[in-house]
């Protein structure tokens, strides 16, 4: 049950959704205008740039193949959707970090390679956490997050019992992936492609600390 869970994996949702929200904000201002978080958006473009076959529908494609890329990284070093205590999350993290680093590079001297790293990045975070105690969790995204809260809200409203901890988990996934926009949309303004280093250094924080944690368990 999640009244059950520890109180930093409440924490560890948060701050990843504050890290996605970061590079996301990055991705509309300097990637083209372009969502590397999540997928509808640029699923839509590619179905319109379809009509007139591109190299910017080549562009699109690579940014969805680099986000699935990343996807089946996190499943194969942690092979299962459920959290548990003890799996390789910090592992997939340092992968994450160092994807973003690289998209950074790449930015940095004007290759659209960077685009491809960032998404990469963010199919691994997506899929490091999709359960816990029957909750969904995205932290890449807040559209599913909303979702869910409407479904809990018009059921209460109907009379069914209201799961508070399941909401309060739900609302810090979504404040702080509007406050990692915020974050990421400030230092954006003062040194562009390089502040992609907050979300690098925070991905790297996580796992470190995610790291000792599990040292003291196990």
């Amino acid at each position: 049950m999640l009244k059950d869970m520890p109180r930093w994996v409440e924490y560890g949702a948060f701050l990843l959704a504050l890290l996605a929200g970061s590079v996301n904000a990055v991705g509309l201002l300097g990637f083209q205008h372009q969502s590397v978080s999540h997928l509808s958006g640029t699923a839509t473009l590619l179905g319109v740039e379809l009509l007139s076959l591109n190299e910017s529908s080549v562009h699109l494609i690579n940014i969805l193949l680099c986000f699935l890329f990343g996807s089946a990284v996190s499943g194969y070093l942690i092979e299962n959707t459920s959290f548990k205590l003890g799996r390789h999350y910090y592992t997939a993290l340092f992968v994450e970090g160092f994807f973003l680093l690289i998209s950074l590079l790449f930015l940095e001297n004007g290759l659209r390679y960077g685009h491809y790293f960032a998404s990469a990045a963010c199919g691994l975070q997506n899929a490091l956490v999709t359960t816990y105690s029957g909750a969904i969790i995205r932290t890449t995204h807040v559209t599913g997050v909303f979702t869910d809260l409407g479904i809990m809200i018009g059921s209460k409203i109907k009379g069914n019992k209201f799961d508070k901890r399941k909401s309060i988990l739900y609302l810090l996934i979504i404040f702080g992936f509007i406050f990692g926009g915020t974050i990421g949309g400030l230092l954006y303004r003062y040194f562009i492609y390089k502040s992609l280093l907050f979300p690098i250094l925070l991905t790297l924080f996580l796992a470190i600390v995610y790291r000792f944690y599990i040292m003291d368990k196990y």
